[in-house]
């Protein structure tokens, strides 16, 4: 290519960002717009991470230095698919990286999911969080709640569900959400996992955060700790692993506390059933599991019903599919190859490309997709001389079509004014700061 490249990113999360990071590092001459049909940047960062996890939250401050750089641009407020097609890209940009991640929950396919009170965790998070497309009210109606899996979402997911109102509103929660947790009769969060102590996917620093509360007491029940020769091994391998069961067996033993609300961990429970009455969640049924020396379990065929009102399923993310793109709905990925994708034939489509989990699945943590960014990029680099030209090669040509088109989009001065006016909502109450939520709201203060 005979003039600097210039590349479209899809998606501001830090899958996204990291692709931009690399490809100015890699190319001195190289311009990037990133686009997100939110209106703001850091995607699961800010909609997906629970509100009391400040230190993983700290990664924006990383994310801000690679967006505040001038040969990156954010574009927000603007959806692929519905406001910009692949073939209006192409007229732009001489390269899509799609980085859309995966922001919506796995199926869980047992008798009794779709009962009103059964839900997912990734809408959860994003009510708790204020994402602006997701209603603004929850229905916390259970005294007694279920939550299903044994990552670190579903740690976040029966932590917020057991903590007080009034301990998570130093956090950056919404008004809304904290009068919903406020009105909560919740006593009692049951957490199920289907493997046993060593095989759990929580991080020992989750781990160790569901026991800071002084109005929640963790329950391990000792029924489920029990190891194999592959659960040993595992232990043996990894430092994380034997830290967790560590805490895990340390609670176990531990005498009991008084305090309000308890939130209980059971280990070797898969669940089966979601019972119900009148259309309505009245109980989980689990089957007790046994290992079978390699760390995996099967049943034993002893069930055991527990009385709850709602359910949570914290069994991983999906991704979907986006228009006018080959999508694997098994693993809910975008096919390709080295990052570039393929087409059904397994052909790579000139000028596309992927990264993030919509690449490689919802799996590993936020660091994981540095590498992952980084293969992607370098595909496209060694791609550089074979991609077609975008016609309309002036970054000021993209805006003016937006504007033609009348959509509001965000840009980087805009989110800075959002951010800005967040921290400032929080200042007066001692807080980091309060969410805007509205989408028309958020728009409205980035646009001055």
């Amino acid at each position: 290519m005979d003039r600097p490249l210039r590349v479209a990113v899809i998606g501001a999360g830090p899958a996204g960002i990291y692709a931009a990071d690399h490809l100015i590092k890699a190319d001195p001459d190289v311009t990037v717009d990133i686009l997100d049909k939110l209106p703001t940047p850091y995607g699961l960062i800010r909609y997906g991470v629970a509100p009391d996890h400040p230190r993983i939250k700290e990664i924006v401050t990383a994310l801000f230095r690679i967006l505040d750089n001038p040969r990156i641009r954010f574009i927000g407020n603007v959806a692929y698919g519905v406001d910009v097609k692949p073939e209006e890209l192409s007229r732009f940009y001489d390269a899509t990286i799609i980085a859309t991640g995966a922001e919506k929950d796995r199926a869980l396919d047992i008798p009794g999911i779709d009962l009103q009170g059964s839900f997912g965790a990734a809408d959860f998070a994003s009510w708790y969080n204020g994402h602006p497309d997701v209603p603004r009210d929850w229905p916390l109606e259970a005294r007694e709640v279920a939550v299903i899996g044994a990552g670190n979402v579903a740690i976040d997911v029966a932590r917020i569900l057991a903590k007080t109102a009034d301990e998570l509103l130093v956090t950056e929660i919404p008004d809304n959400v904290y009068q919903a947790l406020k009105a909560s009769p919740v006593t009692d969060v049951h957490l199920f996992s289907r493997r046993g102590p060593a095989q759990v996917k929580f991080t020992p620093q989750e781990l160790r955060e569901l026991d800071h509360s002084p109005n929640v007491e963790v329950i391990v029940h000792p029924e489920g700790i029990e190891f194999d020769e592959g659960s040993l091994q595992a232990m043996r391998e990894t430092r994380h692993v034997k830290m967790c069961v560590d805490i895990l067996q340390n609670w176990a033993v531990r005498d009991p506390r008084d305090r309000p609300r308890r939130l209980h961990l059971y280990f070797l429970q898969a669940p089966v059933e979601v019972l119900g009455e009148d259309g309505r969640v009245v109980g989980l049924r689990t089957e007790t599991q046994e290992l079978t020396g390699d760390g995996w379990v099967r049943g034993t065929g002893e069930f055991t019903d527990w009385p709850v009102q709602a359910v949570y399923r914290a069994v991983g993310y999906l991704s979907t599919a986006l228009p006018d793109l080959p999508f694997d709905t098994r693993t809910g990925t975008i096919p390709h190859d080295a990052g570039r994708i393929l087409d059904l034939d397994g052909e790579h489509i000139p000028g596309m490309y992927v990264t993030g989990w919509i690449k490689r699945g919802p799996v590993g943590l936020i660091g994981h997709t540095k590498g992952d960014a980084g293969e992607t990029v370098a595909s496209l680099l060694a791609d550089a001389d074979k991609l077609q030209q975008a016609p309309a090669h002036d970054p000021a040509e993209v805006l003016a079509y937006l504007e033609q088109r009348g959509l509001p989009y965000t840009t980087w001065a805009g989110w800075q004014k959002l951010d800005a006016h967040e921290i400032a909502l929080g200042e007066p109450h001692g807080r980091k700061r309060v969410k805007v939520v509205p989408r028309d709201e958020m728009t409205s203060i980035c646009n001055g």
